[in-house]
């Protein structure tokens, strides 16, 4: 299943930008938008051009004008009027419109001094300096359009992480009696959000977590995630049967649907797999699963890794399909110092240069069997995206979530 594009970054909770993958890659503590440059192509520059928060981007421009009017006193090699035209081009590429429209400025006025001052070669004249003038108000106009891109660009970035942390809500390091971390990965390099999500939602009745991955990508995704995350939050706290929080947002899933159908928009048949796990106080050795068309979570633990003993159950928005199938929770266990790995299948479907799928447990448990603090949290979420990267070469085809949890050890504080 398809549903968007390479982003990401690592959080043991807390979203935090680090450095883009194939244009950007953020934490999941929310949904996914930009990881080193939260702002793309155009912060990166800023940054690379910066002296403690100072713009230096002048300098370069500068010094290529300097440089053009002592080769043209000092040596015969250079003809001036064929390089101070592509002054101000430079700073329009790495100023702001202002610097640009000087350095169009000092370009025409070296060119005179060159041409009336210095006279140490035959004048060229008119056509030179028209050259040079008209150069740069293309610079400038040039500059403008730039500018007034980025600016643009930033504020959709904005609104998307804005979004990202709505549908994603950050969440503190231990919620609910449980320690996580996770990491969110998009496969597009210029979105913030895709069809990927989880959440951790402490009630009366225990912790219950949910993962998922909608079918799809775009806007349509991003809308049915947030519309099955906002039923997943009221139903987890209020509802004491596991059951009756798939049934519920089965029946979310179906409803968004139809609404999507009677607005005509594309999507009304999306589907979403998920896996459903409930922690509850007075289960200290097991935990309440339903899975949902998606890959069953992993236990790791000192004594290794096994895949939890689930029955599966249809994705979200296709019960209809076999009516009397019943809701597949299961009571499956877990030890107090095991932990649960749960991905979606950007880490499954990740491909090698040869074709071949990422074994991730594998690789979890040589990693756990090499040193057994690797079973924090952390560590295994951070060791799944590292190998998930490595294995596909950094060239993600779906949106990746890595979520990894375990009891914190005392007792739960729900809102």
């Amino acid at each position: 299943m398809r549903t968007g594009g390479t982003r990401g970054w690592l959080s043991p909770v807390k979203s935090r930008p680090r450095r883009p993958l194939r244009g950007n890659w953020k934490p999941f503590g929310g949904l996914g938008r930009a990881a080193g440059q939260l702002r793309g192509d155009a912060v990166s520059r800023h940054e690379l051009l910066s002296v403690r928060e100072h713009s230096v981007a002048w300098l370069v421009p500068l010094g290529m004008l300097v440089g053009i009017a002592v080769a043209d006193i000092t040596t015969d090699l250079f003809q001036i009027i064929a390089w101070t035209v592509l002054v101000p081009g430079v700073a329009a590429a790495i100023c702001s419109v202002r610097i640009t429209a000087l350095f169009a400025v000092l370009a025409t006025v070296v060119y005179l001094l060159a041409d009336l001052v210095w006279k140490h070669r035959a004048e060229t004249g008119p056509p030179g300096l028209t050259l040079v003038i008209i150069g740069g108000v293309v610079a400038v106009a040039v500059a403008g359009i730039r500018t007034d891109s980025e600016r643009r660009m930033t504020h959709m970035r904005d609104v998307a992480e804005a979004t990202r942390r709505t549908v994603l809500r950050p969440l503190p390091e231990i919620f609910g009696g449980l320690e996580h971390a996770a990491v969110y990965l998009t496969a597009d390099s210029e979105a913030h959000v895709g069809g990927d999500f989880y959440d951790i939602q402490p009630g009366p009745h225990g912790t219950r977590i949910l993962i998922g991955d909608v079918q799809g990508k775009g806007l349509g995704a991003v809308d049915t995630a947030a519309a099955l995350l906002g039923t997943f939050r009221e139903c987890a706290y209020h509802e004491r049967d596991l059951a009756v929080v798939v049934r519920r947002l089965e029946i979310r899933m179906r409803r968004h649907g139809a609404l999507a159908a009677a607005l005509g928009r594309p999507g009304g048949d999306r589907f979403a797999t998920a896996v459903l796990v409930g922690f509850r106080d007075e289960l200290l050795d097991a935990v309440e699963v339903a899975v949902l068309g998606h890959e069953p979570p992993l236990a790791v633990g000192p004594r290794g890794v096994r895949p939890l003993t689930v029955a599966g159950g249809l994705p979200l928005g296709m019960a209809d399909l076999v009516p009397d199938s019943g809701v597949p929770v299961v009571r499956a266990a877990l030890a107090a110092d095991e932990a649960l790995l749960l991905v979606t299948d950007g880490v499954t479907e990740a491909r090698n240069a040869d074709g071949s799928f990422y074994r991730h447990s594998e690789a979890v448990a040589a990693a756990v069997a090499a040193d057994p603090a690797n079973i924090a949290p952390g560590r295994l979420a951070a060791l799944v995206r590292e190998g998930t990267l490595r294995h596909s070469r950094r060239r993600l085809a779906d949106d990746t979530t890595v979520f990894a949890v375990r009891r914190a050890g005392h007792a739960p504080v729900w809102p």
